[in-house]
């Protein structure tokens, strides 16, 4: 294992910030991690864990010991009938997981493919898309104490699964590195088109020698290349804020001042679009400075060339002003901030 000191994180945070860490270690074992957290204990920094850098926004530079989580390998743990265990380290990039998965006719997330971020990050924020989440298919995780440098495991209820919420956002916060996730998935395809324009775009593809399951995953993959910046070109953290859930009483007052207002119903409540929440108040493609709302989907929040996190944070800041006071509704922000 090698350490770093003032090490840039620009290539390894999605909005390509200009900020280093005090100190960087690659992790590629588990030995690696307990070393790492070790060594910060010596130093007196605290551990931040680091996967896509793709669901983050770093604030300024680190005082603080960065481990990036390269944990890799996935693996069919068993398979029967109807179930099949899949496993895979938490360093595995998402998409690249989501379509392993599908050629090894386990089924479950092909709407989730083409999501940012590496498989570690997946539980914490409870990813979804397209009505699914991974807690729908999750079995367990496993995680290394940043006190102690045991090794953890969490059950389904000990996540504590939420709407892109997790017991790793709230007590166990800051506690722990995951390692590894294991899922369940289907060993038949029950395709979920819940959404019109998935189902539409579904039923117009010819699938040719391919799997219902893989024209689904490449649906998923042309919609949100189509909304979406890549990274790579305009640096973005994906979806900016979560949809607000609110209760039918708000949502009927909603409806009367906004009747064409995008709404689904959640858990006997309901989500609103945040996105669309942000166009009707006249910020969709909004620019202020060098930080703006993509001019295709003003959810997402870009970096047109030179922004800083203050740059960012402040748009982020003015946006939730204006849907407040046009809507009466809080956008809560989905990345984390260091």
């Amino acid at each position: 294992m090698r350490m770093f000191e003032n090490y840039s994180l620009e290539t390894l945070n999605t909005f390509g910030f200009k900020v280093s860490a005090r100190y960087f270690v690659e992790a590629e074992s588990v030995e690696d991690i307990r070393e790492a957290i070790a060594f910060a204990a010596r130093e007196n920094v605290p551990v931040v864990p680091l996967g896509g850098g793709s669901n983050l926004v770093l604030s300024g530079n680190q005082e603080a010991l960065f481990v990036h989580v390269n944990l890799r390998g996935k693996e069919v743990v068993s398979r029967d009938g109807e179930t099949v265990c899949v496993k895979a380290g938490a360093g595995e990039n998402w998409h690249e997981f989501v379509r392993w998965t599908l050629a090894e006719q386990a089924f479950g997330f092909e709407n989730l493919s083409l999501i940012p971020g590496n498989v570690g990050a997946a539980p914490i924020q409870n990813i979804g898309a397209y009505g699914v989440e991974i807690k729908d298919h999750f079995q367990s995780l496993e995680a290394l104490d940043i006190q102690t440098g045991e090794l953890k495991s969490f059950s389904l209820d000990e996540c504590q699964f939420g709407y892109r919420d997790s017991v790793f956002k709230n007590a166990a916060r800051d506690h722990f590195i995951i390692t590894s996730v294991t899922f369940s998935l289907d060993a038949e395809l029950s395709p979920r088109l819940d959404y019109g324009r998935l189902r539409q775009e579904v039923e117009q593809r010819s699938q040719g020698s391919q799997s219902e399951a893989f024209v689904i995953s490449e649906a998923v993959c042309d919609i949100r290349m189509e909304k979406l910046p890549d990274p790579m070109v305009l640096g973005n953290a994906g979806s900016f804020f979560k949809n607000p859930v609110v209760d039918e009483s708000v949502l009927s007052k909603l409806q009367r001042d906004f009747p064409d207002i995008v709404a689904y119903p959640f858990e006997g409540r309901w989500k609103l679009a945040a996105g669309w929440l942000i166009d009707r108040a006249g910020l969709k493609g909004f620019r202020q400075g060098a930080a703006g709302t993509y001019n295709k989907q003003a959810l997402v929040l870009v970096n047109h060339g030179g922004a800083g996190p203050d740059d960012v944070l402040g748009l982020a800041k003015h946006i939730q002003s204006v849907v407040f006071d046009r809507f009466g509704v809080e956008l809560e922000m989905e990345p984390r901030v260091y």
